[in-house]
């Protein structure tokens, strides 16, 4: 059979043999849907995750009457006044002044209203030394950071003018202005540094310019191009910034591997000797299969967020499926295209001093010193290998999740934050107050308003609350709104404990016994609670989800039910062993300090779900291309010992440099200072350096060695399922041209 004719199988080596035969139409056709997506998407808008859509139970249900009746709850600040020693009380002249100071000052700014004084509303603390001033600011809630600047430089100049006293503001607006600023840019700088990163390895990688870029530009182009879809889809899936961010992070990391293995490749055949046809022909039916095979694993997996019902959790999960599934069309696609043009030239922009990457051999000293070693001793391999999984896996089992409080996200490192614990010290709960919506068919009917008034009672009398319970009327609407701070203050479980008998005790005995009468409980403590419920719940659902359809996939693709078992059994070693590292540095406080987590005591609770499903569909891109390796040279006539050295050593440099890229960028979310992201920084990049080293290179061969033929099992009774498998028979080399002579690459 002639060089360039040997036939392949498979929608990857179609696409890729189409794609280098009409290479202007296939760059031509991905610039015209990067630009359309781009441009409907800007045209069409985002639309944003609203408060009612975010959660079910109570939460969602307060929203939703708070929607229905038109009322936009404006954002709300308090200015903290409070004595320096024991010396001064609330009832002083300098401690009245400065509270008439206060009410001053924040009036004049125009910027707010419904300025309440502290001695009206009761929200002096105990021991006089206390005292709230509140008021709400004007405009859209959502804006508020934006036109807090004057009401903040305000209440600052009151603070000059009474040096025994502390003024300090808190509340939405400040606290969005706060975060803004401090870590605004923060996270600009780790989204735009993220690409030098990736591009500096590259260059390592490759020891080319143009090579390096490659991979970047793809990766790049597809998420400009997701960025458009998901405006259009926001119409149907509201979508948020968390899911923008999120997907840029695993488009970056998938869009970079993908080229990766497929550019890898082709250069690996062009250095053996294979004209630029046969190469392309040979990388598109092999690594451009690995690449479909993992781009859907990642997509099924990135689909299981969709079963939370959590609208953050749905936004993310579609989002990151559509930068994979645009991702892996792109490297399928204009990838063989941009190859097929460049031909020589992609090895322009050498690097000096590194080594050009196109020797016949692809072999890595140090993994096949490691492999050696491995295959010799594979029973000895796999004890070791998972007994030191499981040790590090063993902190998972005393995860402790919870939502993190202000002091737990951010420390010390922020005023607003000291604050926040002086507010909560003095008004237990004040800072984050349960609030109840109550509709009436008669808001101001006679059995309503008592109602209220025994709610309002029988919430201190409960000891859910020390109070001041404020109650505010919305006549018009038939609707009131109760605030109740909550015992328990920052403490979780205790505010959580108040909250309790709120709903179970309180309610039912007040605002319960009157017909018609609707009272769900929002708020901090409860939006927490009614999440956690609903992500427990949907745990099972989406674990099952996920490695059911990654197991079917698996089994499909390679024809193997021991590859498909071992592939699952595997990930879910690669997840717990992330697991026990981050309960063993963020809960436990080991190494803590070295990551600048001290004292948070606890995993945010979104976090394990999340990086179950992102963990679980990213693995598979080593997995997948590691095993169509070892199937690949066995196919071709090698023992099953010899196919996992060739499948493993032959992909160890591009697995490294994929795994590189990776952890680095994961690694840039680490160093945030917002510890829910340093969390999953931390947790991702030490997942996927386990998954690179140890799992590829020691596990997986280990037990694929003591499998021998087994590894490839396939009961009589499967054998009606799908074939997704490839037969690809790389034809010989033929003698490549000289590197001073110009290459002509077939059309």
């Amino acid at each position: 059979m002639g060089n360039g004719d040997a036939r392949v199988r498979g929608l990857a080596a179609r696409a890729g043999g189409w794609s280098a035969r009409h290479r202007w139409a296939a760059v031509g056709i991905w610039v015209l849907f990067v630009v359309l997506a781009m441009g409907l998407g800007s045209a069409a808008g985002r639309v944003d995750v609203e408060d009612s859509e975010q959660l079910k139970g109570e939460t969602s249900t307060a929203a939703g009457i708070i929607e229905a009746a038109g009322i936009e709850e404006p954002a709300s600040e308090t200015v903290l006044v409070q004595a320096k020693d024991d010396g001064l009380t609330s009832t002083d002249a300098d401690f009245r002044s400065a509270v008439s100071a206060v009410m001053t000052a924040v009036e004049r700014t125009g910027e707010v209203t419904d300025v309440t004084s502290p001695y009206e509303s009761g929200t002096v603390s105990e021991d006089g030394r206390s005292a709230l001033v509140q008021f709400d600011v004007r405009g859209d809630p959502r804006t508020a950071g934006e036109r807090i600047e004057p009401v903040l430089e305000a209440v600052a100049d009151v603070q000059k003018e009474h040096d025994s006293l502390r003024i300090e503001e808190i509340g939405g607006a400040s606290m969005m202005k706060t975060f803004d600023d401090a870590f605004g840019d923060d996270f600009k700088k780790a989204e735009y540094s993220a690409v030098p990163v990736a591009l500096g390895i590259l260059l390592i990688a490759f020891g080319a310019l143009v090579a390096a870029l490659l991979p970047v530009a793809l990766a790049i182009t597809a998420i400009v191009a997701t960025m458009g879809l998901m405006g259009l889809v926001s119409h149907l899936q509201p979508m948020s910034d968390t899911a923008n961010s999120v997907m840029l992070l695993v488009g970056l990391a998938v869009g970079v591997d993908y080229c990766l293995f497929y550019l890898r490749r082709e250069r690996e055949e062009r250095a053996a000797g294979r004209d630029a046809r046969t190469a392309l022909r040979i990388a598109a039916a092999t690594s451009g299969r690995a690449i479909v095979v993992s781009g859907v694993t990642v997509c099924v997996a990135m689909a299981g967020m969709l079963f939370t019902g959590i609208a953050e959790f749905e936004a993310m999960g579609l989002a990151s499926l559509m930068v994979v599934a645009v991702a892996m069309v792109g490297s399928v696609t204009v990838l063989p295209a941009l190859l097929s043009l460049l031909g020589e030239r992609v090895e322009k922009g050498r690097v000096p001093f590194l080594r050009r990457r196109t020797s016949g051999r692809n072999d890595s000293r140090f993994w096949s010193a490691v492999l050696k070693r491995v295959l010799a001793r594979p029973v000895l391999s796999v004890v070791v290998a998972t007994g030191a999984l499981l040790a590090v896996a063993a902190p998972a089992l005393g995860m402790k999740t919870e939502n993190l409080t202000l002091d737990q996200e951010f420390g010390d490192s922020l005023p607003i934050v000291q604050t926040y614990n002086r507010v909560n010290e003095a008004f237990p709960g004040g800072s984050e107050p349960a609030e109840v919506v109550v509709k009436a068919d008669d808001i101001n009917a006679p059995e309503v308003k008592a109602a209220l008034a025994d709610f309002r009672e029988q919430a201190v009398g409960s000891g859910a609350s020390r109070g001041p319970v404020e109650i505010k009327l919305h006549d018009q609407q038939n609707l009131a709104f109760v605030y109740v701070p909550l015992v328990g203050g920052s403490d979780q479980d205790a505010a959580g404990a108040s909250l309790e008998k709120l709903r179970d005790e309180v309610r039912p005995a007040t605002l319960g016994k009157v017909d018609g009468v609707q009272a769900p409980i929002t708020g901090q403590v409860a939006g927490n609670k009614d999440f956690n419920d609903q992500l427990v719940g949907s745990v099972v659902p989406v674990f099952a989800f996920v490695v059911v359809f990654a197991f079917l996939l698996m089994l499909l693709s390679f024809r193997s039910l021991t590859v498909a078992v071992t592939s699952i059994v595997l990930n879910l070693l690669s997840v717990g062993a992330a697991y026990g590292i981050l309960v063993a540095v963020f809960q436990h406080g080991w190494g803590a300090s070295l990551v600048g987590a001290e004292g948070v005591g606890a995993i945010i609770t979104w976090l394990p779900l999340f990086l179950f499903v992102i963990l679980f569909g990213l693995s598979m891109d080593y997995h997948v291309f590691v095993v169509s390796r070892i199937r690949e040279a066995r196919a071709r006539g090698l023992g099953t010992r010899d196919a996992i050295r060739h499948g493993v050593v032959t992909t160890a440099g591009v697995v490294t440099s994929a795994a590189v890229i990776m952890v680095a960028v994961f690694a840039i979310f680490g160093t945030l200072s917002m510890q829910s992201m340093k969390q999953m920084g931390v947790g991702l990049a030490a997942a996927v350096l386990i998954d690179a080293t140890v799992i590829r290179g020691v596990l997986l061969p280990a037990v694929m060695a003591l499998l021998g033929e087994r590894n490839w099992y396939f009961p009589k009774w499967l054998h009606r399922l799908p074939d997704l498998t490839h037969d690809e028979a790389p034809a010989a080399a033929t003698p490549r041209t000289r590197d001073d002579e110009p290459e002509k690459v077939p059309v």
